[in-house]
């Protein structure tokens, strides 16, 4: 069957759905953050991340898992794991694996050269220095170049802050994020290219 969201979108919704300072950022490490996962109201899966670190030092631990069912049968499975680890507000190193109905991918990025040196399943890059991945849970990204932390790809994207704590992303992704007066990962919503709609709701 054709695939339930396009590559793009479907991918940056959970890289994995990777930023006022970000939650902790200048002192202990930001409170984990737990989402469920819905699909037109229908629940398919969990995002966590987990932080480790404090001061200037922080690496943030992703995990995705995804399923989406027609009746009893399976028809989507996705799998995404990602570290990246920042001093300040800077990207030091970006590494994830992504499992979609069996097709693996991996990328790694790096602070290097004066820029950010790309690999993955686009190739290799070198981006500009204050190139972040889409990962959602710091809105202080939304202020540079964002590539796809699952392929590696620059994105052509807008975003936009339209309400304190409200951010929109338009171009390669659409979709609406919310966070709380400290910038911590509230919500997000999206329309994915089948219609149907994808909400994270934090537990």
């Amino acid at each position: 069957m054709a695939c339930l969201f396009a590559p793009s979108r479907r991918s940056l919704l959970v890289a994995g759905l990777i930023l006022p300072l970000a939650p902790g950022l200048a002192g202990a490490a930001p409170t984990a953050l737990t989402f469920a996962v819905f699909r037109n109201g229908v629940h398919i899966g969990e995002h966590r991340i987990g932080f480790t670190g404090d001061g200037d030092v922080l690496t943030a631990a992703t995990q995705v898992e995804m399923t989406v069912k027609l009746g009893p049968v399976p028809v989507f499975r996705y799998r995404h794991r990602a570290l990246e680890r920042r001093a300040g507000l800077v990207l030091v190193r970006l590494e994830t694996s992504t499992v979609t109905n069996g097709k693996a991918e991996h990328v790694t990025a790096e602070k290097a050269g004066g820029g950010i040196a790309v690999e993955g399943p686009s190739g290799r890059a070198l981006l500009a220095a204050d190139a972040n991945p889409l990962t959602h849970w710091n809105p202080k990204a939304f202020e540079g170049p964002l590539f796809h932390p699952q392929t590696g790809k620059l994105l052509k994207v807008q975003t936009r802050r339209v309400a304190p704590g409200r951010w929109t992303i338009r171009g390669d992704v659409e979709m609406d994020d919310a966070y709380d007066e400290g910038g911590a990962w509230l919500s997000a919503r999206a329309r994915a290219d089948d219609g149907s709609t994808i909400e994270y709701r934090r537990l």
